[in-house]
């Protein structure tokens, strides 16, 4: 049996969730699981309908930027169709899946580095993007698309090998793929069903941010900010305390931590 076909098999007769992962497209390659998934959702695909594939050719990060997803990766994204008002918290239910899926699948212990970054030791194991399509008051659609260094040797990929690991390359052990996916969309949609419910997420979230109490610089656009990372709000915004005491709320950026 194939790797694609272990991981539909997989999470047919095991996944135990109510909608999330109960439609599945599985590519052994694509360009981008994003670009598949907003094709989907725009012919009518019903929420919680998942597209894998077991690399991507043309991965992409925030901002444009390439995501490398090399085989030995998880590449995939989440249909969801959520509240307006729900909307913010995506990244932060994204983000905790994973962080509770490592866990408990490779025993691993990850942080946030905000606003979409999983880390293990301080070196990038997950990035996650979200894009959303609202008209007026309504989401027609939100896709998350998580990539997780899963089965892979960093240090085969130059380019990424100083700030990136693998859970595999953390264990010193292969991953069962199929187990760390069927756990991550259990996780997704419990947290997702709880936010939608009013359930302070956040809090969780806000827990595992390895971003908070350091001196950090952030820019956004042309835009640099530098102080200290004092808190996250309700709706994932990062609260940075400057030098002269005055504070600025920050709704993305990229963080660079700035050493003493």
């Amino acid at each position: 049996m194939s790797d694609r076909q272990n991981v539909v098999s997989f999470l047919h007769n095991t996944l135990d969730t109510k909608f999330v992962g109960r439609h599945v497209h599985h590519y052994a390659s694509l360009a981008s699981t994003m670009e598949v998934a907003k094709k989907v959702a725009g012919q009518g695909a019903v929420e919680g309908t998942v597209v894998i594939a077991d690399e991507q050719t043309s991965g992409r990060g925030r901002q444009g930027r390439a995501w490398l997803s090399p085989k030995g990766s998880l590449a995939i994204s989440i249909i969801l169709r959520p509240s307006l008002n729900s909307l913010p918290q995506l990244v932060m239910i994204a983000s905790l899946a994973v962080v509770r899926a490592v866990r408990k699948v490779a025993g691993l212990e990850a942080q946030i580095k905000w606003p979409n970054d999983v880390l293990i030791k301080g070196k990038k194991v997950c990035g996650i993007l979200i894009e959303s399509e609202v008209k007026g008051d309504r989401v027609n659609a939100a896709i998350i698309g998580i990539g997780i260094n899963v089965n892979l040797n960093p240090l085969a990929f130059p380019e990424i090998s100083t700030l990136a690991t693998s859970l595999s390359h953390e264990l010193g052990k292969e991953i069962p793929r199929d187990k760390l996916t069927g756990i991550l969309l259990c996780e997704l949609e419990q947290l997702y069903l709880e936010a939608q419910a009013g359930a302070p997420v956040h809090e969780e979230w806000r827990a595992y941010m390895e971003t908070l109490g350091k001196s950090i610089q952030v820019r956004t656009g042309q835009s640099v900010e530098q102080g200290i990372a004092e808190a996250v709000t309700e709706n994932g915004n990062l609260i940075l305390r400057r030098a002269d005491g005055s504070f600025a709320e920050i709704l993305a950026g990229d963080v660079t931590v700035v050493k003493d």
